[in-house]
C-alpha cells in the first residue's frame, strides 16, 4: 500500500512539474495588473538647478593714465595689497626734467613780482612826495594872496592920501608896485600848483600801472605753479597704486614693457577687493526665474571640492535678460561667505536654489500624476495646463489641437454629456481650432493675449449653452477651478481603483514638487489612499494568422 501511495505522489509531482515547465508563458496582452502606490505625508523640497561662475563682489581694474616704460613691478599674482600701496612704477626721468623747469619758471615769476612790487612802492612814495609839494605850493599861494590883499589896501590908502595932497607920489608908486608884485607871485603860485597836480595825476597813473603789473606777476606765478602741480601729478602717477585693499588676481604687464595710454587707459592689474565674500553669477532660465526670491537658501558644489557642499543666499535677480539662440536667461546673484578662502574667482558652481521647503505635506508620486488610462490624453502637461479653460502663461495659447483635444476629453470624462451634446461641443471645438490662428495673425503679444482671452470666454459660453442646466453648473465649476489663483495650487488629476477595479479620476490641487513627489494641496484624497501609477490593459497586437497569437516557448529556467 505504501508503494502505491508513493508512486501516486511521485506521479502527481512529475505532472505538476511538467505543467509548470512546459506551459506557455505568454498570456493575454490585456490581463496586466495595475501598478499602484499609496499617498503619504513627508517632506518636499522644491529647487531650481543652475550653473554659475564665482566672481569677486568688487573687482577693481588698475590702469595707468600715463604712457611710459615699466621700470619696477612691486606686486604679482595673489599678492595682498593695501589701499595706496605702490604696485608698479613708470620711468619718470622726462617728467622730473619738466618739473625742474617748471620750478625754475615759478622762481623767476616770483622774482619778477618782487621787482614789480618795489616799483609800485616807489610810485606810491613819489606820489606822497608830489602831494606834499602841492600842499606846500598851496600854502605859498595862500600867503601870496594875503600879501596881495595887504598891498591892495596899502595902495588904496596911499591913493586916497595922494588925492588929498597929503601923500607923496613915491609912496603911491611903491604901493602900486607891491600890488603888481604880489599879483604876479600869486599867479606863479597857481601855475606851480597846477603843474604839481598834473604831476600827481601822472603818479597816480604810474601807481595803477605798477599795481596792474603786480597783479599780472601774481597771475603768472599762479599759472606757473598750476603747471608745476600738473607736472607733479604726472610725476606721482608714475607710481601706480592700488585704490583698495585686496588681492591681485591678474597681472598684465612685464618689466620693461611700454604702456601706451594715448587712446584708452590700459589695464595693468586686476584686484579683487575682498575674497572672504564672493558672488556667483548664475544663469537662470526664464521658466524658473519667477520662483527665485532674495534670501532663499542655495547649496552648490565646485569641481575643485567634489565632496564638499557650500551654502549661500540669493542676493538678487537682475532684470536685464540675455537671449542666446532664442533662449532667455536671467542673471541671479548669489552671495557666499568664503571665510576659508577655498572658493576662487572663475570656478564653475553647480547650484541648487531651494525655492520651497514643505516639511510635512500630503504628497503623491509623480508617476501617479502622469498616468492616464487607455483613451485619455497622454500628457499631463497638455491635459492639465494646455486646456483652453485657463492657460498658464503663454502655453495655453500654443497648445493648438492638443489643448482642444484635452479639453474635449475632460468634458466627456467629467461631465459625460449626451450624444447630441457631444456632437454640438465637437462642432464648437472644431470651429475654434480652424479660426484661431487667423485671428491672432499680425498682432502684438498684448493684443494676441487679449484676443485669446475674448475667444476663450466666447468658447466657454458656447459650450455652456450646449449643455443642460446640471452639466452647465458642473462645467462652470470646472472653469472656476481652472481660474483659481496660483496660491490655491495647480489643478491636476490622479486615478484610484473603483469598486469594479477600473481607474476613476480624482481632481486635486497640486503644489510644490521635487521631481519625484508632488504636494497635494486639496482634493478628496487622504494619506494612505492608493493611486494608480501605471500598468493596466494594453491594446492587443494584430493576430499573425487565424489561429490566434503565438504563445511563448516554455521556460527553461
Amino acid at each position: 500500500m505504501r508503494k502505491w501511495l508513493l508512486a501516486a505522489g511521485l506521479t502527481a509531482a512529475a505532472l505538476t512539474g511538467a505543467y509548470w515547465t512546459l506551459r506557455p508563458t505568454g498570456g493575454s496582452a490585456s490581463d496586466s495588473a495595475y501598478r499602484t502606490a499609496p499617498l503619504d505625508r513627508g517632506r518636499i523640497v522644491a529647487s531650481v538647478r543652475a550653473t554659475g561662475t564665482l566672481t569677486p563682489v568688487t573687482t577693481v581694474l588698475v590702469g595707468s593714465q600715463l604712457s611710459g616704460q615699466i621700470v619696477e613691478i612691486l606686486a604679482d599674482y595673489n599678492s595682498r595689497v593695501k589701499a595706496g600701496q605702490v604696485v608698479a612704477r613708470l620711468n619718470s626721468d622726462q617728467i622730473k626734467t619738466r618739473r625742474d623747469a617748471a620750478q625754475a619758471d615759478v622762481a623767476q615769476a616770483r622774482a619778477d613780482l618782487v621787482v614789480k612790487r618795489a616799483q609800485l612802492d616807489r610810485a606810491r612814495s613819489t606820489r606822497i612826495k608830489a602831494n606834499s609839494t602841492v600842499s606846500d605850493l598851496e600854502a605859498q599861494r595862500d600867503r601870496t594872496a594875503a600879501q596881495l590883499a595887504d598891498s591892495r589896501r596899502t595902495f588904496a590908502r596911499q591913493n586916497e592920501l595922494f588925492s588929498r595932497g597929503a601923500g607923496a607920489q613915491q609912496s603911491l608908486d611903491t604901493a602900486r608896485t607891491q600890488v603888481d608884485v604880489q599879483a604876479a607871485t600869486l599867479a606863479s603860485n597857481e601855475a606851480q600848483i597846477a603843474s604839481a597836480r598834473a604831476e600827481l595825476n601822472g603818479l597816480d597813473a604810474d601807481i595803477l600801472l605798477a599795481l596792474g603789473q603786480v597783479q599780472s606777476g601774481e597771475a603768472m606765478i599762479a599759472q606757473r605753479e598750476a603747471k608745476l602741480r600738473d607736472i607733479m601729478i604726472d610725476l606721482e602717477r608714475t607710481d601706480i597704486r592700488s585704490p583698495v585693499d585686496g588681492v591681485v588676481v591678474l597681472r598684465q604687464i612685464d618689466l620693461g614693457q611700454t604702456v601706451a595710454a594715448s587712446l584708452s587707459t590700459p589695464t595693468l592689474f586686476q584686484i579683487a577687493q575682498d575674497l572672504r565674500v564672493i558672488d556667483i553669477y548664475a544663469n537662470i532660465d526664464e521658466a524658473d526665474v519667477g520662483r527665485l526670491k532674495a534670501g532663499q537658501a542655495v547649496t552648490f558644489t565646485v569641481n575643485a571640492y567634489p565632496a564638499r557642499t557650500f551654502e549661500g543666499r540669493v542676493e538678487m535677480v537682475r532684470l536685464g535678460a540675455q537671449t542666446i539662440q532664442n533662449v532667455v536667461t536671467y542673471t541671479g546673484v548669489i552671495r557666499v561667505e568664503n571665510r576659508d578662502m577655498a572658493l576662487l574667482p572663475g570656478m564653475t558652481a553647480n547650484l541648487q536654489v531651494v525655492t520651497e521647503d514643505r516639511p510635512d505635506v500630503l504628497r503623491a508620486p509623480n508617476a501617479a500624476l502622469r498616468y492616464r488610462p487607455m483613451g485619455a490624453a497622454a500628457s499631463v502637461a497638455v491635459a492639465e495646463s494646455g486646456s483652453a479653460l485657463a492657460p498658464r502663461g503663454g502655453r495655453g495659447e500654443g497648445g493648438g489641437g492638443r489643448a482642444i483635444a484635452a479639453l474635449k476629453e475632460r468634458i466627456e470624462t467629467e461631465l459625460q454629456p449626451t450624444e447630441a451634446q457631444k456632437e454640438a461641443i465637437a462642432a464648437i471645438l472644431s470651429e475654434r481650432r480652424g479660426g484661431r490662428r487667423e485671428a491672432s495673425a499680425g498682432l502684438s503679444p498684448e493684443e494676441r493675449r487679449a484676443t485669446f482671452e475674448a475667444a476663450r470666454a466666447e468658447l466657454n459660453g458656447r459650450i455652456a449653452a450646449a449643455l443642460d442646466p446640471e452639466r452647465r453648473t458642473r462645467f462652470e465649476a470646472m472653469i472656476q477651478e481652472r481660474r483659481a489663483p496660483a496660491a490655491q495650487g495647480v489643478p491636476g488629476r490622479v486615478y484610484v481603483l473603483g469598486a469594479d477595479g477600473e481607474p476613476e479620476p480624482v481632481a486635486v490641487a497640486l503644489g510644490a514638487t521635487d521631481g519625484a513627489y508632488t504636494e497635494i494641496l486639496s482634493g478628496p484624497v487622504a494619506a494612505g489612499a492608493v493611486v494608480v501609477t501605471g500598468g493596466g490593459p494594453r491594446p492587443a497586437a494584430a493576430p499573425a494568422d487565424a489561429a490566434g497569437p503565438r504563445p511563448r516557448g516554455p521556460r527553461l529556467f
